[in-house]
């Protein structure tokens, strides 16, 4: 659900803006141009965090492009309601022109779906092409957000991780075991990734604790924390 465009004055929507601004000032040194999100394993709601993400970003006057990374299992054109018949891995394989395959959600967000899926995913976006590409996306937008499949399952988000300025690892409650996200940060870790934080989600009221530093939103009985 894209809530922060259809319910932007909710505590998730808030939420959301929080990341965003903490992402914003994460670090003194480099800014945070290129964010990678991804989770331990699926159904953790990676690319619903990715794509709430980039329109929070793209609401306060950013222009931001999410690309769907997910070569394997793509949903963002599913949460956008737009076509994946041309895409990210279409531009890659040179058949269409970045230009004719994105969709300008609004007057600052872009998307780039998956496209069509190749046989190689993991060589595809490890490819010199695929950092040609991201190079020229930076001179072009203020933030891009990649939408990467899960770590443990495969290793295009470590591949992917070292494109990137910093990465955020969503982590379910109730869907994620604690020894699989534990081994999804020592993957990323391998890699010398550069794990800005983690959001954690889907925690029950009953289950809150408060304590400073920590920012909880209540709705439909779930709670967004950002850590």
């Amino acid at each position: 659900m894209l809530v922060v465009k259809d319910k932007p004055k909710s505590p998730i929507a808030e939420a959301y803006r929080t990341l965003r601004s903490n992402i914003q000032f994460s670090s003194f040194d480099k800014e945070m141009q290129l964010i990678l999100v991804t989770s331990s394993g699926p159904g953790e709601g990676k690319s619903t965090t990715s794509s709430n993400l980039a329109l929070a970003m793209a609401e306060s006057g950013n222009s931001v492009l999410l690309i769907d990374c997910d070569l394997r299992k793509p949903s963002v054109h599913k949460k956008f309601k737009i076509s994946n018949y041309d895409g990210l891995s279409n531009v890659l394989a040179g058949h269409i022109k970045f230009e004719e395959a994105n969709h300008w959600y609004n007057k600052n967000l872009c998307v780039l779906t998956a496209g069509k899926i190749p046989p190689n995913p993991a060589e595809m976006l490890a490819s010199k092409r695929m950092k040609e590409f991201l190079a020229e996306s930076r001179g072009t937008f203020k933030y891009i957000i990649l939408d990467a499949p899960p770590v443990i399952a495969v290793t295009d988000p470590q591949v992917l991780s070292t494109m990137a300025d910093g990465v955020i690892l969503v982590v379910s409650s109730g869907v994620a075991d604690i020894e699989a996200a534990k081994r999804a940060k020592e993957l990323l870790e391998n890699v010398n990734a550069n794990i800005i934080g983690s959001v954690l989600n889907r925690v029950k009221i009953e289950s809150r604790r408060g304590y400073y530093g920590s920012y909880y939103y209540e709705e439909d009985e779930k709670i967004a924390e950002e850590i």
